[in-house]
């Protein structure tokens, strides 16, 4: 309701006024504010501001340092791809990483295609999970031989144009292939199949998912997305073109953490297996227990079934699985046996059976 209707309206009878002279007279001036002190961070902002100023233009760092000493702002650095490192130390314990992006046409492996495929070769010190020597890299653009659909374009940049006529670079692909420990990807159960069905080198690799196999609410993380970790650290960067995602992801997991960089788990947890463990015929009733407990539901195999990291983790979920959803009956359940030259493929591990 309008200031007119608003002066009017206590006064209106049941017969509709006439207010259009209103529209013709002056607003009134609105009530003067008295002048207010300046607050403590109003005086260091204009500090801020005034140090800032008396810079050269040129020297973005300098101004961004003078904001950011303010606590009520935070300053956002555009990443830089790092591609040399420190030497090893002698003696030093190096595996050899690829971490690899995709971008693809759309989510699904058996009909979607990629369109880039980004790869950085780094040498790591497992103990510490810090890159040594140079980062090698390769970024290449591939036609999926369809149409892009408009909403990938949209996120990507990448248009149909760009791509026509264009295929991966397989032998500079194996080349950097060659002798590598393990392949990290961010969620490597979306671009291991769909490397695969691409380059069929990669099965026999070693795989690693920097979301999954790393606890990062732990480390005091808000969200494993890439971008969020990045901003955690204080970077942005051009997301989703496959070169620089690779260069995020590095500069995530080797980034100095409470408890060690995340690269050095990584590592450590590609060593040893996974398991998936099955509620084989597990009681109906117990359906909200496994739910509540993190198991999932497979309309496919009709079973609940859990992820699990390591063999002491699968051990304690046999003794959970015999009191809570068993309730002390004997049964027999499955696991698969999850190396990681399997995990994150979609393929099935070795399959066996334990006594509860």
């Amino acid at each position: 309701m309008g200031r007119a209707a608003m002066i009017m309206a206590p006064h209106m009878s049941d017969t509709q006024l006439d207010l259009a002279f209103m529209a013709d007279l002056p607003s009134p001036p609105a009530p003067a504010r008295p002048a207010r002190k300046p607050s403590r961070a109003r005086k260091v902002l204009a500090g801020a501001a005034g140090t800032a100023a008396a810079l050269p233009a040129t020297d973005a760092e300098a101004h961004a340092r003078a904001l950011e000493a303010h606590p009520d702002y935070r300053i956002l650095r555009r990443l830089q791809p790092r591609q040399q490192w420190p030497d090893a130390e002698p003696g030093t314990d190096i595996r050899c990483v690829l971490v690899l992006d995709t971008e693809t046409t759309g989510l699904d492996p058996a009909k979607d295609r990629i369109m880039e495929l980004a790869v950085l070769r780094v040498d790591v010190d497992a103990a510490s999970g810090q890159p040594v020597g140079a980062v090698q890299v390769y970024d290449g653009l591939e036609d999926p031989g369809s149409p892009i659909p408009k909403e990938v374009q949209d996120i990507t940049g990448i248009t149909s144009a760009m791509v026509r006529g264009q295929a991966l670079d397989e032998a500079r692909i194996a080349a950097l292939l060659q002798g590598v420990d393990l392949v990290v990807a961010h969620n490597a159960g979306f671009d291991r199949p769909f490397v695969e069905a691409r380059l069929p080198l990669f099965k026999d690799c070693a795989w690693a998912c920097s979301v999954h196999d790393v606890p990062w609410k732990a480390h005091g993380r808000r969200s494993a997305k890439l971008e969020s970790l990045a901003q955690d650290l204080g970077w942005f960067y051009d997301a989703h073109r496959a070169e620089m995602d690779c260069h995020a992801l590095l500069a995530v997991l080797t980034a100095p953490l409470a408890g060690g960089r995340a690269l050095a788990g990584v590592l450590e947890r590609a060593s040893h297996p996974s398991y998936r463990l099955l509620a084989t015929h597990a009681p109906y009733e117990a359906k909200d227990r496994l739910k509540a407990r993190g198991y999932r539901w497979s309309t496919e195999d009709k079973v609940w079934s859990i992820q699990l990291p390591d063999s002491t983790a699968l051990e304690a979920e046999f003794a959970w699985l015999k009191d809570n959803a068993y309730q002390q009956r004997a049964a027999v359940v499955q696991f698969e046996r999850l190396p990681a030259t399997v995990r994150y493929s979609g393929r099935p591990g070795v399959l066996m059976h334990h006594q509860l």
